[in-house]
């Protein structure tokens, strides 16, 4: 078992050397892919927490199921903003992510959220983030929360630049 940041990921040899195999030879877009299809671990517990599950990756654009659990209300019943807000930080990040060669993961430099309708606990709704500009230095992208309905419950717009932490 492997424990870092408090994250346990049980792996054998072969499973590591598969992982480094897809992080060194996918694109982001297929990495991002792959990670939906279960083919890449988690890299942390964050996903389960707020109940984040990737459905699909093209480039420039992912597609993520959404159903917030209960842990995720404010007092008066509602999914908290702040959970919201990370919902469409991450959508934002994988949008830029999967226009890479290959995958890296970004910081936010700025996040603009509006908050539209109140967002339920349980409930599944569509988060799709698009990359509108997959500049070199920075990149530009746009993510909307959508009810069952495909109403928008929110949306954000964010500036993000590559970790060069995780450059190869």
């Amino acid at each position: 078992m492997i424990r870092e940041c408090g994250v346990s990921v049980e792996a054998t040899p072969e499973a590591h050397r598969e992982a480094a195999d897809l992080w060194n030879t996918l694109s982001g877009a297929e990495l991002i892919q792959a990670m939906a299809d279960g083919r890449f671990p988690q890299i942390s517990d964050v996903n389960d927490y707020i109940g984040q599950d990737i459905a699909s990756a093209e480039p420039g654009r992912v597609s993520i199921r959404w159903t917030p659990g209960e842990r995720l209300c404010n007092p008066g019943g509602t999914v908290h903003g702040g959970y919201i807000a990370m919902i469409l930080d991450n959508a934002v990040c994988l949008a830029a992510s999967s226009t890479g060669e290959h995958f890296m993961p970004m910081l936010t430099l700025n996040l603009n959220v509006d908050y539209l309708r109140g967002v339920r606990a349980g409930e599944t709704y569509t988060v799709t983030g698009t990359c509108v500009h997959p500049g070199g230095t920075r990149m530009v992208s746009n993510a909307v929360v959508a009810d069952g309905h495909g109403r928008p419950v929110a949306q954000a717009s964010a500036s993000v630049i590559p970790n060069k932490a995780f450059a190869r």
